[in-house]
């Protein structure tokens, strides 16, 4: 029989984020309140509110928070099981078949942001290659309202979520379904920056959270024996589309500054430089069109 205490909004966010623990969730507590606040439809800061407030929960969401802490204790990410993952200033819908934007590529946006606002031209051009859920460039699209964004995906699956983020934002973002290396050459030489988070993970170094391992496409992981593969063919293809003084802003693990930047250097790229993250990690480098 269940008493008060085992029915307070409190006992059974804590019980929750007893399991996740138990099922290794890295941060168990964020996690069961924000399930718990999908489940209410309700902010995480009003369930930390009538937590502390000392609220009751009704049986039926009490069921529905139970049923997604067992998903989460599974592992699918919490992103797949709310539908959305927050980046920067949006809200961005995802689920299978698209790669989870990471609050570490927020940066990455910012140093496009950063120079499509110091652009002259009254429309400046930006292009997002390999856009996945379209995050980086739906932040473009909406803190640089004036600028022209390009956006290009190559699957099908994550074309489609890109689809859906550009209309539920209603920002204006021109999406094509494609290879980077041959899309856009209408815009060749008119492009004020370039950004791409692209896959760089090497092929032999499969994540350990199963998160990533089991959830995140392997086309948006991946790129090659050491990593860089695709990245060498955005270089090719920013330079198509740069104007001379144009930026290429490319997103890589933390410690692929270095190989990054002698590979752009030896495309002839100037000024390659890397810049870390709030973390302190390396985390995107920039270069600029000869």
């Amino acid at each position: 029989m269940t008493t008060p205490a085992e029915s307070s909004l409190r006992a059974v966010l804590e019980g929750g984020a007893r399991r996740l623990a138990e099922a290794g969730v890295p941060d168990p507590l964020v996690d069961a309140e924000l399930l718990l606040a999908h489940v209410l439809a309700e902010s995480r800061g009003a369930v930390q509110v009538a937590a502390i407030r000392g609220d009751a929960i009704d049986p039926a969401p009490h069921d529905a928070f139970d049923a997604v802490v067992a998903r989460r204790a599974q592992r699918e990410p919490l992103q797949h099981i709310t539908g959305v993952a927050p980046f920067r200033h949006l809200e961005l819908l995802v689920g299978p078949g698209v790669f989870v934007p990471r609050p570490e590529t927020e940066m990455v946006a910012q140093l496009g942001i950063d120079a499509l606002r110091a652009d002259a031209s009254p429309r400046p051009v930006g292009v997002d290659l390999g856009t996945g859920s379209g995050a980086i460039a739906l932040a473009l699209a909406t803190e640089v309202p004036h600028a022209e964004i390009h956006a290009v995906e190559k699957s099908p699956d994550a074309h489609a979520w890109t689809r859906r983020n550009i209309a539920r934002s209603g920002a204006e973002v021109h999406l094509v379904l494609g290879d980077l290396a041959d899309a856009l050459r209408e815009l060749d030489g008119t492009v004020s920056v370039v950004v791409s988070n692209p896959p760089y993970v090497p092929d032999d170094a499969i994540p350990r959270d199963p998160e990533v391992r089991l959830h995140d496409p392997a086309a948006a992981l991946y790129g090659g024996p050491d990593g860089l593969d695709v990245v060498r063919v955005l270089s090719v293809t920013a330079a198509r589309l740069l104007r001379p003084g144009g930026l290429l802003v490319i997103e890589h693990g933390e410690w692929q500054g270095a190989p990054v930047r002698e590979l752009l250097t030896a495309d002839g790229w100037r000024q390659a430089a890397t810049h870390p993250d709030l973390t302190l990690r390396d985390r995107a480098t920039t270069a600029v069109r000869a």
